[in-house]
């Protein structure tokens, strides 16, 4: 081998290296999939069946602003409906917007519970949308939502 054909060979592995590298870098910076990885928006189809949530000023979802931890944040959904044997609320479900598995809580309720209400803690990988569905008897949705700023994420 001449020194030359040696230093064109070495040029070019260097050359190849270097294209390679970005692409090696940008699949690093993606966040790993759990096996259970669903997105918010094939959540919200899954629960509501492809049916469209109306906003609704009935469904109170009260969560902090700011969370200072993502791994803790409490969330209480409150929802003005009669709880009748006829017409009652069926279900509570929060997603998460952003996190692997957006799908958080699914509380099922019945007109024996009285009151649609449901308090828990949720974990927020980072600042995101929280969101509060809302089932009622007759196959209707309702929906509200809220952003919360989370300065230490709690997802890992």
């Amino acid at each position: 081998m001449q020194r030359r054909d040696f230093l064109r060979g070495l040029s070019a592995a260097a050359a190849s290296a270097i294209v390679v590298s970005p692409s090696v870098s940008f699949a690093a910076d993606e966040k790993p999939q759990g096996s259970n990885a669903l997105s918010y928006k094939e959540a919200l189809a899954a629960v509501t069946g492809g049916k469209t949530p109306e906003v609704s000023k009935k469904v109170a979802l009260k969560v902090p602003e700011i969370a200072e931890n993502g791994a803790v944040v409490p969330v209480t959904v409150e929802v003005d409906h009669p709880m009748n044997e006829d017409d009652y609320v069926k279900s509570i479900h929060i997603f998460a917007t952003k996190n692997g598995n957006s799908r958080c809580v699914d509380a099922h309720l019945s007109p024996a519970n009285g009151k649609a209400m449901l308090s828990t803690r949720v974990k927020l990988g980072e600042t995101q949308e929280v969101a509060a569905l809302v089932e009622l008897s007759n196959g209707t949705f309702l929906i509200a939502s809220q952003s919360v700023k989370v300065t230490i994420g709690g997802c890992g």
